[in-house]
């Protein structure tokens, strides 16, 4: 025989979406906590192009070069002076590698004393940024 069951008699199912919702904050914290801030330089410079360019790795040291040799990171000049204090803070816990953005128009030799300032550093990897 079938029985019929009246609303009284018959459960209410719930279903409870806390827990799904605690878990997709979770998850949202550590994408967050876990993402690399690419840090830019602040200033525009025109790159020379190269024949052969590799992709770096996200997480690294953007020092710029500007057309009339100033030195900035961060968006602030910092000077030739200004890049190895910088380097050796930020390679002390990992090796971070550096990449110099030197205009076209930059002069060789603050190229070069900002190379050297990187390398006394302590910086094992100083790439250059060119256009491909």
């Amino acid at each position: 025989m079938r029985r019929n069951l009246t609303s009284d008699e018959r459960d209410d199912v719930e279903i409870n979406l806390s827990p799904m919702i605690d878990m997709v904050f979770i998850l949202l914290i550590f994408f967050i906590v876990t993402t690399v801030f690419v840090e830019e330089t602040g200033v525009e410079v025109n790159k020379p192009e190269a024949a052969a360019a590799v992709q770096l790795e996200k997480n690294s040291i953007l020092i710029a070069v500007t057309a009339n040799n100033k030195v900035i990171y961060g968006g602030r000049d910092i000077g030739v002076a200004g890049v190895a204090p910088i380097v050796k803070r930020l390679t002390l816990q990992e090796d971070i590698p550096v990449i110099i953005q030197a205009d076209q128009g930059a002069s060789h030799g603050v190229f070069a004393r900002v190379y050297g300032e990187a390398k006394l550093a302590g910086a094992k990897s100083i790439n250059f940024s060119t256009q491909r």
